[in-house]
């Protein structure tokens, strides 16, 4: 089965494309722009298939980062993989940001509980707490600092993420980002084509209200329409 997977809900704009018979990743294309995903979404995408050397046809199911993340991006991936799903006739699923940070880390060290932790600003951080083998512990949340120092405790598990301050290679190679969350574009594709399927579309995961609200007290007065006597 071909996995297209997809991220937009970080600083990344990202597509891969999955082999499961083979367990490979055909490809993977990750261009890290910070905003504008909209714009870029289908040109990466096109870029992947390129470089993997399939059409987008061949594509069995796809997978999309849902969040918590960018109110916007996720909106925009989220977007474009139910369109695509429903062009193609396949399947599609939703993958947390939370679960791909779990996901890479315990890729590279087996067996450790974690809890994936990320910066959300205004003094809360984004967890989730996931056993050794990737079972979630916790739902995810907005926490206090406390409050995931707690989870940490509670289920003896590492931290991982942005608030654990574990900044990777590709932070160090890009230092407009850096202590930013970025999400592994296979580690989504693994998980979004081990994930099963149902009948609800893959929606966004948002643990708040968007950052930006409409301010009050500056709107036109609404006036009735003339009418003549």
């Amino acid at each position: 089965m071909i996995v297209l997977a997809l991220d937009t809900a970080g600083v990344d704009c990202s597509a891969a494309l999955y082999d499961t018979g083979a367990d490979r990743l055909l490809s993977a294309v990750v261009e890290p722009i910070g905003k504008g995903h909209a714009e870029r979404l289908m040109a990466v995408i096109d870029e992947a298939l390129a470089h993997a050397g399939v059409p987008l046809a061949v594509v069995e199911k796809l997978a999309v980062v849902v969040g918590p993340g960018s109110f916007t991006g996720i909106r925009v991936g989220v977007a474009a993989a139910r369109g695509l799903a429903l062009a193609l006739g396949v399947p599609c699923v939703g993958v947390t940001t939370l679960e791909a940070l779990a996901f890479r880390h315990q890729a590279e060290r087996p067996g450790t509980p974690v809890v994936a932790a990320m910066d959300a600003k205004r003094g809360e951080i984004y967890a989730q707490a996931f056993d050794e083998t990737g079972r979630p512990l916790s739902d995810p949340a907005a926490l206090s600092p406390e409050g995931v120092a707690e989870l940490a405790i509670l289920h003896s598990a590492e931290l991982v993420g942005s608030w654990a301050a574990r900044p990777g290679p590709e932070v160090d190679e890009n230092p407009e980002f850096a202590g930013r969350d970025r999400f592994d574009i296979g580690a989504v594709a693994r998980i979004g084509a081990a994930r099963a399927v149902d009948a609800n579309r893959p929606k966004p995961l948002y643990l708040r209200g968007p950052d930006a609200k409409p301010q009050t007290g500056f709107a036109l007065e609404r006036r009735p329409a003339f009418t003549a006597d």
